[in-house]
């Protein structure tokens, strides 16, 4: 029987003898429901269980009802959804360890990999159209509105009077792009100077995360403590902080000289979706997610859309650097691995101050 679960928020004002007492009531509310469907599941009707990554919610509350509606009219068949969304990497881990989503949408391909090698995602996932990703931003630098500390490029964030915020590469696949573009701007400015050098690009990936603030867990909560008052600049989406823009906040965008293409892409849970009975959904909820109708929710969240026809619709919104790399810039996602996050990788040496 599929699983759900139920997220249960503690404060942190509770203290540890509080936390400890709870605890046996969060393991049994936890327990009372993991066996169970969501409450709106009747008879008859199918539960498609979506596991995302957390910048992707705010698009997807108008994308999810337009295509239940639209499955509704073309089938007669109504669909119920439970939504889960968290930081990239702490959501792939949590379908590899049972959390049983039947789609998921992932800010990065060597999120959806881990699903690959667990068995969980079928290996050809990126033969889908626009080679499985459904959305694209850039990495931009976000200012307090007026930009008061002048930031201009990547190369301003090594400045001693400035704050940088983004989030924790370990939990967020937003913060690996966020990192991969810096180490990327670094390669980039030591070509300027006579040869690719990836000992340049790790001291520049090294001076700028001295002046970081604070790593937090996913790219929302980093957006969430820039607003609160934390750091100078956040290196972050475009889409991120276009989207705040339009919810009347007030921020600067900073495009940098050089920067990084993002993808981000969406996948079938092959295994959970077909012992659910939800392969056919789940399949024409991926499809759905290219099609024009969903593009334009999403360029309406500020992301730059895949689809061709939509992307030129609102092109003039998406200022291209004139530096823009791609992964394959820095040898793809298997070396991007290995270079930069294993375990005796340039960002935990950076981190080690090695």
């Amino acid at each position: 029987m599929r699983k759900r679960y139920r997220l249960v928020k503690v404060s942190h004002s509770i203290g540890m003898g509080m936390l400890l007492l709870l605890l046996p009531l969060l393991a049994g509310c936890a327990d009372s429901n993991v066996n169970e469907k969501t409450a709106s599941a009747q008879p008859g009707e199918r539960l498609l269980v979506i596991g995302a990554y957390s910048v992707a919610r705010d698009a997807m509350a108008e994308i999810v009802p337009a295509f239940r509606e639209k499955w509704l009219e073309q089938t007669g068949e109504r669909i119920n959804f439970q939504e889960s969304y968290e930081a990239s990497g702490t959501q792939a881990r949590s379908i590899t360890g049972g959390f049983e989503a039947d789609v998921t949408l992932l800010a990065l391909e060597g999120d959806v990999d881990k699903l690959v090698k667990s068995g969980l995602v079928e290996k050809d996932w990126n033969q889908q159209p626009y080679g499985g990703m459904v959305t694209r931003s850039i990495v931009v630098l976000g200012t307090r509105e007026g930009n008061p500390k002048g930031i201009q490029d990547f190369d301003d964030l090594v400045r001693p009077d400035v704050k940088v915020l983004y989030p924790n590469p370990k939990t967020s696949g937003g913060a690996q792009w966020d990192i991969n573009a810096i180490y990327g701007a670094g390669l980039k400015r030591s070509e300027e100077q006579g040869g690719k050098d990836p000992a340049a690009a790790k001291a520049f990936l090294k001076q700028v995360h001295r002046n970081v603030e604070s790593l937090d867990k996913s790219g929302r909560a980093s957006m969430a403590a820039f607003e609160y008052g934390v750091g100078d600049v956040i290196v972050t989406y475009e889409n991120e902080l276009l989207a705040r823009i339009a919810q009347g906040v007030k921020y600067d965008i900073v495009i940098p000289k050089y920067t990084m293409l993002i993808e981000n892409p969406a996948a079938v849970v092959h295994q959970y979706a077909k012992e659910h009975g939800t392969l056919d959904v789940a399949e024409a909820f991926v499809e759905y997610l290219h099609s024009p109708e969903a593009q334009r929710v999403f360029m309406k969240y500020g992301f730059r859309p895949v689809e061709e026809s939509v992307y030129h619709e609102g092109k003039q919104q998406f200022p291209q650097p004139p530096g823009l790399f791609n992964i394959q810039y820095l040898g793809g996602w298997e070396q991007v691995r290995e270079t930069l996050y294993s375990k005796r990788g340039i960002w935990y040496q950076v981190l080690a101050g090695i």
